[in-house]
């Protein structure tokens, strides 16, 4: 099985506890229909920082910043993007970016 690592980007916090407590529920029933691929659910992503080849930093993300991140493990990156397809973070306006990873450590 190949590993992939899933890149949220955008969407947004739920404000009330009311919401935040649906939105962890949508996010446990996805975890139990992935069937055990998601080998690690991750968690959101806070500020960051971008270093350059030159040592300059800079605010991280640009115009398009990471706000999350999950592991999972499929055949292919199709299956891969199958799955991803009922991440809930979609339904906060997020966006999914799906690579794969490759062990070579």
């Amino acid at each position: 099985m190949a590993k992939f690592l899933l890149v949220y980007h955008g969407g947004g916090m739920p404000e009330s506890q009311e919401e935040q407590a649906k939105v962890m529920a949508a996010w446990g029933a996805w975890f139990q229909s992935t069937g055990g691929a998601l080998k690690d659910p991750g968690n959101p992503i806070g500020q960051s920082r971008t270093v350059g080849p030159d040592g300059a930093v800079s605010h991280g993300g640009g115009a398009n910043p990471v706000s999350g991140y999950s592991l999972l493990e499929a055949a292919d990156i199709d299956a891969a993007v199958a799955i991803s397809k009922g991440c809930p973070v979609l339904q906060g306006g997020a966006s999914i970016e799906v690579a794969e990873t490759f062990d070579v450590m």
